[in-house]
């Protein structure tokens, strides 16, 4: 295969490339060497590599500020995906596009399916969902939609980092404890695009996330403890259950937005590992990063 990855930075960017499979001839783009969001750029950067697989990882990922910045979450969301598939389709190349549960609007209380309708409650779930309308709409349904879900690594900015360096930090912290979601590992998640890339007969709205639930009050009480064991956390913070309504943030997000992968574990043929165990896996790679 060769492969064009946009958003290669990012975490999944990263874990891409790190698990791709042998033989693969890549060329992975971030948004400094191709803006998805203009045209011409993308048309002459597909026209260059002849790729036989676009995997999309780029995505304006700030949910608050898509609030204040809606044309430039639109555009790299919703405009960006739609040309990908547009030189996908002209280049007989494959697209498969990494979307969000941000799409839903949490108000169910039973894991999402794949062909339940969106209703997204704030401007990046709308511009997610926009640029699958895209894709389908100009792909006749023949491109690959992947949702997943609170996702984190060893690279970048993400709630687990963000959670080390807080309880390094301070004696207590509240953590929202009334989102249910599930928490993934980047790694995971590039492993199962991988594997969706190796069965090119697979099109139209999948769902991936390691399996499991839980609140980000859970999230984050996993991550000291696990943290703690490791010898990453030298010492214990007090962390509070808080209510959404707690802690104000300019986006609504979703009170319940696990999603069903069931038809994807099969699909793939891929055992799902719990979120806990894919924790404990990116927080040992963060100790042998720093010995």
């Amino acid at each position: 295969m060769k492969v064009l990855i946009t958003g290669a930075t990012g975490q999944l960017g990263q874990e891409l490339q790190r698990n791709a499979p042998p033989g693969c001839e890549l060329l992975a783009v971030d948004s400094r060497t191709l803006d998805i969001s203009q045209p011409d750029a993308v048309r002459h950067t597909v026209a260059a590599f002849r790729p036989t697989l676009i995997v999309n990882a780029a995505a304006y990922t700030a949910v608050d500020k898509a609030e204040s910045e809606p044309e430039r979450a639109f555009a790299v969301n919703a405009q960006g995906p739609g040309y990908l598939a547009d030189v996908a389709a002209r280049a007989g190349a494959r697209l498969i596009h990494v979307s969000t549960d941000f799409v839903f609007d949490g108000r169910q209380s039973s894991p999402y399916q794949p062909d339940d309708q969106p209703n997204p409650l704030g401007v990046y779930g709308a511009s997610k969902w926009e640029g699958e309308k895209r894709i389908n709409q100009i792909t006749g349904g023949q491109a690959l939609i992947l949702r997943t879900a609170w996702v984190y690594s060893a690279f970048g900015a993400n709630f687990v980092k963000t959670m080390l360096r807080l309880m390094r930090e301070r004696d207590n912290l509240g953590v929202v404890a009334d989102q249910i979601g599930t928490p993934t590992w980047a790694r995971t998640l590039a492993e199962a695009v991988w594997a969706a890339a190796a069965r090119p007969e697979l099109r139209g709205t999948y769902h991936w996330t390691d399996a499991g639930a839980a609140s980000w009050y859970d999230f984050a009480v996993a991550i000291q403890e696990e943290a703690r064991a490791l010898g990453l956390l030298d010492r214990a913070a007090a962390v509070r259950p808080i209510r959404t309504a707690d802690y104000p943030t300019p986006a609504r997000r979703p009170a319940y937005s696990v999603l069903d992968k069931s038809t994807t574990w099969h699909a793939l043929a891929l055992s799902p590992q719990h979120w806990r165990d894919g924790l404990r896996h990116m927080l040992k790679s963060l100790v042998r990063e720093q010995t």
